[in-house]
């Protein structure tokens, strides 16, 4: 009997794993300015957020399309856009703890659909940018979740072995795209699941309880 790929590359999305998002205060200050603002996916969809996560629309791009929304009679200042769109995360810490102490004994990488804004903030606020050896944010990728080439790429960036990787994401899509390429995949539901999950693939963070 053939003995189990060891796990050596955990590779974690960043939204609703190692950060937790809220949009309401972007969406309250569209509203106040006029904006026929719905839920946060109408939003995103009206400024065509995936052509800034591609790296399609760079970042000062993206803030016209959101000052686009308000009414022309009370509009959003650049800098009160740029506020807006910054100010929506919140760190999960056990999360990121648990990423740098993988990364002691293992090849830790991030791979995440974000534009340049975000991840340019995530860096400077959180370090996100130090964990493990290396980000593929998927504006510089050119593609995203849950698209075949943001992972062969990520393939290609860190000589991903895929029976020897793991991904760790909270969405069940991109997770069916990771396990197509015969990487392992832990849908992410909170902590002590993951953690749960990451030991059952024999990935045993070294001093975590």
């Amino acid at each position: 009997m053939r003995a189990p790929r060891v796990i050596r590359n955990i590779v974690f999305d960043i939204g609703w794993v190692l950060v937790r998002l809220n949009y309401r205060p972007l969406l309250d200050v569209l509203a106040a300015h006029g904006a026929p603002v719905g839920d946060r996916d109408a939003v995103m969809h009206r400024i065509r957020l995936e052509d800034h996560e591609t790296g399609r629309l760079p970042g000062h791009g993206l803030l016209a399309r959101l000052q686009g929304l308000t009414d022309g009679r009370d509009p959003l200042s650049l800098d009160e856009t740029l506020a807006c769109w910054l100010d929506m995360f919140e760190l999960e810490p056990a999360m990121v703890e648990l990423a740098h102490r993988l990364s002691e004994h293992h090849r830790v990488f991030l791979l995440s659909n974000i534009g340049d804004l975000h991840w340019a903030h995530l860096s400077r606020e959180y370090r996100l940018h130090a964990i493990g050896e290396g980000a593929l944010p998927s504006y510089l990728a050119g593609v995203m979740k849950p698209q075949q080439g943001i992972y062969a790429e990520a393939e290609r960036r860190f000589a991903l072995e895929p029976a020897a990787t793991v991904f760790v994401d909270d969405r069940p899509d991109n997770i069916a795209t990771a396990r197509s390429r015969g990487w392992h995949g832990i849908v992410h539901r909170g902590y002590r699941e993951t953690l749960g999950a990451l030991r059952s693939l024999g990935v045993d963070p070294k001093g975590v309880p």
